[in-house]
């Protein structure tokens, strides 16, 4: 099992921002920008295109409005969508506030946020998700 099949099953907690039945989205809890976000199918694939070519259209209906979300609670240009699966083999996608291509550079240093950090973010995208 996975570390996100653990935070799925709320084996280990989260921020958790959305889900459905197949799909979570969560804070990556080392974040790129506040905002990042990943996105996880439910089913355990590791690789992004091995995943079912009908989840990964509804893995994209998923995302979107987060993607939105997220664009609209901070000051960005837009929100990055980035497959890399290399830490964990489990499918993501990471949605990222960016306002330059270097903002997505995973050898940059990671933002150090306190909990209550994670959460005023969390609470931001929710209100901007409707939820």
């Amino acid at each position: 099992m996975t570390i996100f099949s653990k935070i799925i099953n709320g084996e280990i907690p989260s921020y958790k921002i959305a889900e459905n039945d197949k799909f979570f989205a969560f804070l990556d809890i080392f974040p790129l920008q506040k905002g990042h976000t990943l996105v996880v199918p439910k089913t355990e694939v590791d690789k992004i295109f091995d995943v079912p070519d009908s989840y990964l259209n509804e893995l994209m209906q998923f995302t979107k409005p987060i993607a939105k979300a997220i664009e609209a609670s901070f000051a960005c240009n837009r929100v990055s969508m980035v497959t890399v699966g290399l830490e964990v083999p489990h499918a993501h996608i990471h949605l990222i506030p960016i306002n330059e291509a270097g903002d997505i550079n995973f050898e940059n240093p990671k933002l150090q946020l306190s909990k209550e950090e994670f959460v005023q973010i969390q609470n931001t995208i929710l209100e901007k998700l409707g939820g």
